[in-house]
């Protein structure tokens, strides 16, 4: 008897506070994200080589045809396509999230000692690796057809922790649609029925001046658009205006309402009724 209550007292997860084990929990699911990632060839492939294509889709056949005014076309370009590096990336999350869900892989983990919440963390954080190192990949491209950007290192810093934050926001947004689409299909549709207007009819690509006034007053006022002024303008030195500190509200806005939205759904689907 005494063997046995000092084998089951061997087995107790150490008492520790509870935000300690949440933090634990995501990190090793994050490196299992971290490893799916790595072994997933063609993902990484999607991932890293479509933003360079944009690129020089972009530079080299529209680019001629538009006019940016005294800013070079390509260091106008830039910074849209790392923004929309971001948003298309993030969409990963969707697929990942359900792919758990479809696949009894939460039903498994709910069978551990764990967070629930860990899960949607670990993928959102694996989801900030993995588009860190495609906007480095970009970045190193954009320089090899003539990006020639001005910003010094807080600025860089400026650039760098914005695009995180976006990131961050997107994910939480992605995490969402990948608990409350049903197929593969809905959840790769979803994604760009939410990502293609906000990218595309924004100052990513064209000068928002040139548009149609409907769309230019939804393109100038939606957050896609002030976190691209706002790293444009660190990068190579055009007019900011408002857009730091809009671009900051709408980011911490997004993630402030969708953190705790996806969570509430997870533990609504999942049914779990422990804490965490």
């Amino acid at each position: 008897m005494k063997e046995s209550m000092s084998l089951l007292a061997n087995t107790q997860p150490e008492a520790r506070p509870e935000i300690f084990w949440t933090l634990d929990n995501s990190w090793v699911l994050t490196k299992r994200s971290l490893k799916h990632i790595i072994r997933n060839i063609d993902q990484l492939l999607s991932t890293f080589l479509m933003p360079v294509m944009f690129l020089l889709l972009f530079r080299y056949v529209f680019g001629g045809a538009i006019n940016t005014g005294d800013t070079s076309y390509v260091n106008f370009l830039v910074a849209g396509i790392l923004v929309q590096t971001a948003a298309f990336g993030a969409n990963t999350t969707t697929f990942s999230v359900l792919v758990d869900l479809q696949r009894g892989i939460v039903d498994r983990f709910r069978a551990l000692p764990m967070a629930s919440s860990a899960l949607l963390a670990a993928h959102v954080i694996a989801d900030l690796v993995r588009n860190t190192i495609s906007a480095l990949i970009m970045l190193v491209a954009s320089f090899l057809v003539g990006f020639r950007p001005t910003a010094d290192l807080s600025e860089w810093l400026l650039v760098l922790g914005l695009l995180l934050l976006f990131t961050l926001a997107i994910s939480w947004v992605s995490a969402i649609l990948g608990m409350v689409v049903k197929s593969l299909e809905a959840a790769q549709w979803s994604g760009f029925m939410v990502l293609m207007p906000l990218t595309f009819a924004s100052s990513a690509f064209v000068p928002t001046a040139s548009m149609p006034t409907v769309l230019r007053v939804f393109a100038e006022n939606q957050p896609v658009t002030h976190v691209i002024e706002a790293m444009r303008a660190w990068m190579v030195g055009t007019p900011i205006g408002n857009s730091g500190w809009l671009a900051l509200f709408w980011c911490t806005g997004i993630i402030v309402i969708a953190m705790p939205v996806a969570t509430w759904i997870f533990r609504s689907r999942t049914s779990d009724p422990r804490p965490g």
